[in-house]
């Protein structure tokens, strides 16, 4: 390819990945001087590429709003990490759409690469193995996960046909103020607005999002991940769990997770020993109870069983077999 129309290409490149452009970073980052930067400005208007002229201090070149080029122009890397987050996704679970939409994305992609570009990451795709099973979540509508995103950024009011856990359909009217990737899943975190009540909601059971007019003020307090994660943790399973746990609050998190469990310093009694450790409450909600006497052994902590009484036998049984294995004869 002759060098100055390389370099045509490379500034159009450029001016794809978005904003206003300077002469001098694009003389810069092309190796020309300005007067040839704006030579070649004309000569992607001359390939009826519309490129507009910015006046001003921080003036410059940049594409007009909503124009899409025909081919699609990704370097090596680029391309690579466009399919690499494809195949990541499907695997992951539903990052936002079905396996379907990754899949015929992926084949467009590679369908216009250059065809040394496609075979090193077909050859790279073929060879790549993957320690997790694919998920097997469900994916939201597409439709709803706009309308929902749309709503979000806009502070605007929601009705929305929801299918709850149990089966019952309803439509509902929310105050949506963030989107949350977790698990594999979308949700929507909002308030309802009738009874003020935060709430959380799971994006692949619903199958209609309906913006309504106005606009509503997101409430103050935690993010939208942090909300998420402390309507998992108290969600109302069969057994509250409440436990004393002394350590610090990263070491008990990495065994229980803000999903899991709302950890809560407690006051310093007189005469703790600060090296040994601060204590902290350790709440949680669980539907089983068999799975917690191992982590609590895995955490390597001291602790107390406050509630429920049916635990501490649990946690005496876990010691009793550990004991009889450690003295068993190999």
């Amino acid at each position: 390819m002759p060098r100055p129309l390389a370099r045509v290409l490379a500034l159009l490149e450029l001016l794809q990945s978005g904003g206003v452009r300077t002469v001098p970073e694009l003389a810069g980052r092309l190796g020309v001087d300005e007067r040839t930067v704006r030579r070649y400005a004309g000569h992607l208007l001359d390939l009826d590429v519309p490129v507009e002229s910015v006046r001003g201090r921080y003036g410059g070149y940049r594409l007009a709003p909503g124009y899409r080029m025909p081919p699609l122009m990704l370097t090596d890397e680029e391309a690579l990490a466009v399919l690499l987050g494809l195949v990541a996704g499907r695997r992951a679970g539903p990052a936002g759409l079905t396996a379907t939409a990754g899949e015929t994305a992926a084949a467009k992609i590679r369908r216009v690469l250059p065809e040394r570009t496609r075979l090193r990451l077909d050859a790279l795709l073929g060879s790549l193995a993957f320690t997790a099973p694919p998920g097997g979540t469900a994916a939201p509508d597409a439709t709803v996960l706009l309308a929902a995103a749309d709503a979000v950024a806009h502070h605007r009011p929601v009705t929305v046909r929801y299918t709850s856990a149990d089966g019952r359909h309803g439509e509902r009217t929310l105050h949506p103020h963030g989107l949350v990737a977790h698990a594999g899943r979308l949700y929507l975190t909002a308030t309802e607005p009738t009874t003020g009540e935060e709430r959380v909601f799971r994006l692949d059971r619903m199958d209609r999002v309906r913006v309504l007019p106005g606009s509503f003020t997101p409430p103050d307090g935690p993010d939208p991940a942090q909300r998420l994660l402390a309507s998992l943790a108290t969600a109302p399973y069969r057994h509250e769990v409440s436990l004393r746990v002394r350590g610090t609050a990263e070491r008990i998190r990495a065994g229980l997770p803000p999903s899991v469990a709302v950890v809560t310093e407690l006051p310093q009694a007189d005469g703790d020993e600060l090296e040994a450790g601060r204590w902290y409450r350790v709440t949680l909600r669980v539907e089983r109870l068999d799975w917690l006497p191992g982590v609590l052994a895995s955490l390597d902590l001291p602790f107390v069983v406050e509630r429920p009484a049916a635990l501490r036998g649990l946690v005496t049984d876990l010691a009793d077999r550990l004991l009889a294995s450690a003295r068993r004869d190999a």
